[in-house]
């Protein structure tokens, strides 16, 4: 008697993944890219990363090459966003569209941090805000441990260390040292900032902008600061 096989199971997952969006010419945005590795050891490291090339005026022996010089830094491309059928093939990674919009993300509003009204019961009380959705962390986050919590902020009642990263879709907020990455805004949130009682960070992000310590000046190493993005520029400011 023949039994019946049992079904394969298939689940759907969605994972954080960091998106590359390289420019013109090739050679000077892989020396940036270096830059990075050589100043935040691992960044890359077991990280997903989906490679955008919308709008980019390349073809297939170039995309090639580039996604080549990707994998000799340890940069393993799990799929290409924004490239024709004709650029695409079997010796490269599959083409990935639809991913997560940053506008589903709503920042809060600059003067008052809150996010888009909710409506209450009674239609003659005007909408009252609705706060951002946070977590709060009370031991400190050890190294090789990635905090990801798109909702909003996120707190550590304690110290971030080196080699561990936190992932916010609002600010970051850490009572304590600051050594790891702190990557804030990553939703599309510019208006997300960056606040530690002793600043010794390896990377720091907002909106998809980065910056070391080394790079905002030896004057913030080690002190109480918050840290915003005016357009495209990191803004430091000591805490009292």
């Amino acid at each position: 008697m023949l039994t019946q096989p049992r079904p394969i199971r298939l689940k759907g997952r969605s994972y954080l993944a960091l998106t590359l969006t390289p420019e013109l010419p090739f050679e000077d945005w892989l020396a940036r890219l270096d830059d990075l590795a050589s100043r935040s050891a691992g960044f890359f490291l077991r990280r997903p990363v989906v490679l955008d090339i919308t709008g980019l005026d390349i073809d297939r022996a170039q995309l090639r090459t580039f996604v080549s010089q990707l994998g000799s830094r340890q940069v393993r491309i799990m799929g290409i966003e924004g490239a024709s059928p004709a650029l695409l093939g079997s010796d490269l990674p599959p083409a990935m569209a639809d991913g997560r919009p940053t506008s589903d993300f709503e920042p809060p509003a600059a003067a008052t941090e809150v996010a888009e009204t909710a409506t209450v019961a009674e239609p003659v009380m005007p909408d009252l805000p609705k706060a951002l959705p946070s977590i709060i962390v009370t031991q400190p986050v050890r190294s090789g441990q990635s905090l990801v919590f798109l909702e909003g902020d996120v707190t550590v009642v304690g110290s971030v260390a080196s080699g561990a990263e936190i992932v916010a879709g609002g600010s970051i907020h850490v009572y304590g040292t600051l050594r790891g990455r702190a990557m804030a805004g990553t939703m599309g949130n510019a208006a997300a900032r960056i606040f530690c009682r002793k600043l010794e960070a390896e990377l720091i992000a907002i909106d998809g902008y980065y910056k070391t310590a080394e790079d905002m000046g030896p004057e913030f190493h080690g002190k109480p600061v918050q840290i915003w993005l005016d357009g495209e520029t990191f803004k430091v400011e000591a805490l009292a």
